[in-house]
Order: C-alpha cells, then sequence, then structure tokens
C-alpha cells in the first residue's frame, strides 16, 4: 500500500513542500522509503494529493501531484460521547471510532470515571487524542479528520444537547437500536465509564429527551459498547 500522512497546513496546488520533521522522520527512519516512493498527502480540508518523495540529506520534501477529490466521510454523522476510561482504553476508543466513520468524539467526565483531568492535563490529553485521530485517518483513507472535542462534564453537555437526536447505551433498560429513516443532523451515542452511569446520571439523559438504548442481555465495557453501537448504526444508517 501507498502511504498516507496528514500534512499540517494547505496543501498547495502542485509544487513541492518540505515534510515537518515529525513527517519525515517516520517516513524516512521508520517506514524507511526511499527517494522517489509514491506517497498520498491529505490536510484534512477534503481530497488527497498523489505525490513523490524527494530525500536531500536528512531532509524530506513532497513532489505534489493532482489533489483527487476522495471523500470517504459516511452518511451517518454521528458523535460518540465518550465517558472518560482509564489506561489506553481512551486510546484505542478514538483510533476505533474514527475507522468506522464517527464524525467527532465528546469525551465526558461522568461520576464513576476513573479518570480525572482538568487545566493542562486535560489540555494534552485532549491534544494526544486528537493525534490518534490524525493516525486513524491515515490508516483508514479518511481525508477529512474528526475533531476531539474539550473534556465536558457530563451534565453540562447535556444541557447543550437538549432537542438533538441523541441514544444513551443503558443495560438492562431501554430499546433496542433504533429503527426507521436516518434522523436529519448528528445522531449522539453516549457510553458511560466502567463503572456505568448511575441513576442521576440516566435521569438527567430522560430529562433531556436522551433516549435509553440497550444493546441485548450482555453487558459489554465501556471501550466496546460504542464501537458496537457505531458499527450496528453504520450498517443500519450509514455506508456498511
Amino acid at each position: 500500500m501507498i502511504s498516507r500522512f496528514h500534512f499540517p497546513g494547505r496543501l498547495p496546488d502542485g509544487g513541492e513542500v518540505a515534510l515537518p520533521d515529525d513527517l519525515a522522520h517516520h517516513a524516512l527512519r521508520v517506514l524507511r522509503l526511499r527517494d522517489g516512493e509514491p506517497l498520498v498527502l491529505f490536510d484534512g480540508e477534503g481530497g488527497e494529493v498523489e505525490a513523490r518523495l524527494a530525500v536531500r540529506g536528512k531532509a524530506g520534501f513532497a513532489v505534489l501531484g493532482e489533489r483527487r477529490p476522495f471523500d470517504r466521510e459516511s452518511p451517518l454523522r454521528a458523535v460518540l460521547v465518550q465517558a472518560l476510561a482509564a489506561g489506553d482504553k481512551m486510546d484505542w476508543v478514538v483510533q476505533k471510532a474514527v475507522e468506522l466513520g464517527v464524525a467527532a468524539i465528546q469525551p465526558v467526565q461522568a461520576e464513576r470515571s476513573v479518570l480525572r483531568l482538568a487545566g493542562e492535563r486535560a489540555d494534552k490529553r485532549r491534544a494526544h487524542w486528537q493525534q490518534v485521530a490524525v493516525s486513524a485517518c491515515e490508516q483508514s483513507g479518511r481525508n477529512r479528520i474528526p475533531e476531539v472535542a474539550p473534556i465536558q462534564p457530563l451534565l453540562q453537555w447535556l444541557a447543550a444537547a437538549r432537542g438533538q437526536a441523541a441514544w444513551v447505551l443503558a443495560p438492562g433498560g431501554g430499546d433496542g437500536l433504533p429503527a426507521g429513516e436516518r434522523p436529519e443532523g448528528v445522531v449522539h451515542v453516549l457510553v458511560g465509564p466502567e463503572g456505568g452511569w448511575t441513576e442521576g446520571e440516566l435521569a438527567a439523559c430522560d430529562a433531556a429527551g436522551v433516549r435509553r438504548m440497550t444493546l441485548g442481555p450482555r453487558v459489554l465495557r465501556t471501550e466496546t459498547a460504542g464501537l458496537a453501537a457505531l458499527a450496528v448504526l453504520q450498517a443500519r444508517w450509514g455506508d456498511f
């Protein structure tokens, strides 16, 4: 497969661009690409650009070809509202949700979240997750990068999301997966933390018009549940 890279900043129409140091290091030192090898670059503005690698000493450049208007975005505009999870689970969720075509990821702080983030730590983790999303786009062929939004408390998010199409995963209660025509606009899927939602949080979801949804008789882990729901919704309303 031809290597794909996200280029920070708008790619010009034709000509040559210098590869940023981290991108050049990955291409030359990690992947060991050679001078003249083909590349695909994308800048997140839609489409992708065929290019050729030009190596000069330790520096890398890309000789640009045509921008191809490939758009691999799903017609389902799904936002994963994921309660913070500990360890590397959030990395896994972000990576796989992007592969599954999610439009955006909204991390939320839940009462039972083991991971607690605020201030500079929250900003650093968000930046890390955004880079995970970029890498997942490089691998999966997406040319538009989903945003990982700033962390919000669940109740704050609910207050701003009233009236929008949203389902909260609630094992042991709620309806099955939604049927009928795809809703207009964005669809939100809420996933709780390792310890699950509290009754108070579920009541707040009810009050905000978020519908409860179950994925069957088995209880799925937080890093599994949202991805399973996204996959089924993509099959029902998306491009699977």
